[in-house]
């Protein structure tokens, strides 16, 4: 079936005879896949009740009037075009400006299968608190049909689905983030599979009522159904709650399909490291956030000669191959990052993706029409209007920008993208970095000695909450594969399928693990690596490890570099830091392992037994050394 035939173009008649796309409008019903979309958005629209029905084509036309009707009611300001254009500031209600955990259910028939790390909800009772919170929340709205693919539309790796939701604002951020509009139909068309989002802000509108400049409702919801392969978000118009092929879809859900078709959905970046004599390397690493994600996604290396190109600065999906390889994509089409700390001095790439064709969220408005938050340059202006819409000098005593403010622009504006970042059939991994922010304990880089042992410095990367000075380890915010808020069934069976997946992967072709820290303290309470560029000095480690040019030296906990093996040259890093860096306390070890132990525990009995071969195999070498 052609696009022409899903939205058909209607005659106009007049004084020019034209030819145009019937805007919004239903497309062609002319196959079953198309009826069985139809039914179910008329099923949701006489639940929701809105005046409207929009079937979004994600043509530029349509992008611009929603972005120009979204400014004349008060919802978006534009920008300034001199300095930033085609960007636009919403700013949200103060009730409504992150994710909301506490508010997020996996709602899976057996509560085991959601797992301790998840809020569980049983599906039927929940079921019926949506269509009471749904009915009728869109009266008064338009319901938009946004048809998307996560990846290149008909790509090996891509899956595609549709939202539902009153928030043009969401429409204009899925646009943005996804491939969105007919060919995605098309699919549906032909018959394939697609998952079901409804999204609404919950908040009616009676007849001649005033709408607000960001509609929401203190009452949230954000409810996945694993088995059904649904999710439903209602009451905030916030990033991921209202993007749902962001968190929901593209890790939550797809972890579960992962599960299912023998493929891994990841918390990833996605990078290309080019060394100078030419050689390509692909790498994906997790990391919390505030552990240097998006600065290692568009590093600009340090070390003469080498390039990064950036490949994907979130999410990595990835699937074993038919070459014993594993190949990854990143499934998105934008960026949807944390502005403040995103600087010249931090990571200029972002900064130059920001030109222009941006929506900025809860960004603080300088006096000539552009954006400003805390980070994007040393000097903070003499006088803003806040996130807020409040006045603002620098003795306000109070952020500019939210910290969870935000910016959303497309991939293809990064200066460092790849020029092939969005192929269909992705990239052959050559290695994958874990990463916690640890001031104690954990060296600046470890490999491991096999897949398995990766999987277990996965399963225990963590975070400190406290700041533990006298070296020993702190309380720690545990987040394995940094997919603790985001993975979709129980992850102790996730850690299996992971240890699975290595299975699946000829074990001389399969992807090298590393565990890396960037910030580990001294005695003394300063950071003992320069982070930021300076981490391609391990990347280059990493590398030479992959080449086989550099030998390991073993220690209890993995293998770390040797003394010189890391370069060094231009760094202020001294002799004593680098001890520092890579010193291991025995009995702060043993105790992590106490801890991990601890964690494993949590999972009553799900955790794999070759995990627990691997810290039972920790404790030995520890008690040994």
């Amino acid at each position: 079936m052609a696009l022409a035939d899903i939205f058909p173009r209607t005659r106009q008649t007049g004084p020019v005879d034209t030819i145009a796309p019937a805007f919004g409008g239903r497309p062609n019903l002319e196959s079953d896949g198309l009826r069985e979309l139809a039914a179910w958005v008329d099923e949701i629209a006489a639940l929701t009740k809105p005046d409207r029905v929009h079937w979004v084509d994600g043509s530029r036309a349509e992008n611009d009037a929603l972005l120009r009707e979204m400014v004349a009611e008060g919802k978006l300001i534009k920008l300034n075009p001199e300095w930033r254009p085609g960007s636009y500031l919403a700013r949200s209600h103060p009730s409504d400006v992150a994710r909301t955990e506490s508010r997020t259910f996996i709602c899976s028939e057996d509560p085991a299968d959601a797992g301790p790390t998840n809020n569980w909800a049983e599906p039927a009772a929940m079921r019926a608190t949506m269509r009471g919170v749904f009915e009728g929340s869109m009266r008064g709205r338009t319901m938009y049909v946004v048809p998307f693919s996560m990846g290149p539309v008909g790509g090996p790796l891509s899956h595609i689905g549709v939202q539902l939701t009153d928030s043009a604002y969401s429409v204009a951020s899925i646009g943005i983030m996804t491939r969105v509009g007919a060919a995605v139909l098309e699919q549906i068309a032909t018959g394939k599979p697609w998952v079901k989002t409804v999204h609404s802000v919950g908040a009616p509108l009676a007849p001649g009522e005033q709408d607000v400049a960001w509609p929401c409702n203190e009452e949230k919801y954000i409810v996945h159904f694993p088995e059904s392969l649904e999710v439903w978000s209602y009451g905030s118009g916030y990033g991921g709650n209202a993007i749902l092929a962001k968190k929901s879809f593209a890790l939550r859900i797809a972890s579960v399909i992962g599960r299912e078709e023998g493929w891994l959905a990841e918390h990833m970046l996605l990078i290309r490291v080019i060394d100078p004599a030419g050689r390509a390397y692909h790498i994906a690493a997790a990391f919390p956030s505030a552990c240097g994600k998006t600065n290692l996604a568009m590093l600009r290396p340090t070390i003469p000669g080498w390039r990064v190109e950036t490949l994907g600065d979130d999410i990595a999906w990835l699937r074993p191959g038919e070459d014993g390889r594993l190949w990854a994509i990143n499934p998105e089409a934008g960026f949807f990052g944390v502005a403040p700390g995103t600087g010249e001095s931090t990571n200029v790439t972002a900064v130059e993706t920001l030109w222009g064709n941006t929506i900025f969220t809860n960004v603080a408005l300088r006096p000539d029409g552009d954006v400003w938050w805390e980070g994007l340059t040393d000097e903070p202006p003499a006088e803003l209007v806040d996130w807020e819409g409040k006045p603002w000098t620098p003795a306000s005593g109070r952020p500019a920008a939210h910290p969870n403010s935000r910016f959303t622009v497309s991939a293809a504006q990064c200066p460092q993208i790849a020029p092939d970042w969005d192929k269909p059939e992705g990239v052959p991994l050559d290695a994958i970095l874990f990463g916690g922010r640890r001031a104690t304990n954990v060296p600046l880089v470890i490999e491991a000695t096999d897949w398995a042992h990766g999987v277990f410095l996965g399963s225990t990367i963590s975070s400190e909450r406290t700041a533990a000075a006298e070296g020993t380890v702190g309380e720690l915010r545990r987040d394995p594969f940094a997919m603790i808020p985001f993975c979709g069934y129980n992850m102790a069976d996730y850690f299996g399928h992971w240890l699975k997946m290595g299975q699946a992967l000829r074990f001389d072709r399969a992807p090298r693990i590393f565990q890396v820290n960037w910030f580990r303290k001294g005695s003394d309470g300063r950071f003992l690596w320069p982070g930021f560029g300076d981490n391609a000095r391990v990347i280059d480690w990493i590398v030479r490890r992959i080449e086989g040019e550099v030998p390991a030296a073993e220690s209890p906990i993995g293998r770390l570099p040797r003394p010189g093996d890391l370069d060094l040259e231009g760094t202020d890093v001294t002799p004593e830091d680098l001890d520092e860096l890579f010193a291991i306390d025995r009995d702060s070890w043993l105790r992590e392992a106490d801890l991990t132990e601890e964690f494993y525990a949590t999972f009553d009995g799900r955790v794999p037994a070759a995990l627990q071969a691997e810290l039972s195999a920790l404790r030995y070498r520890l008690q040994r050394s």
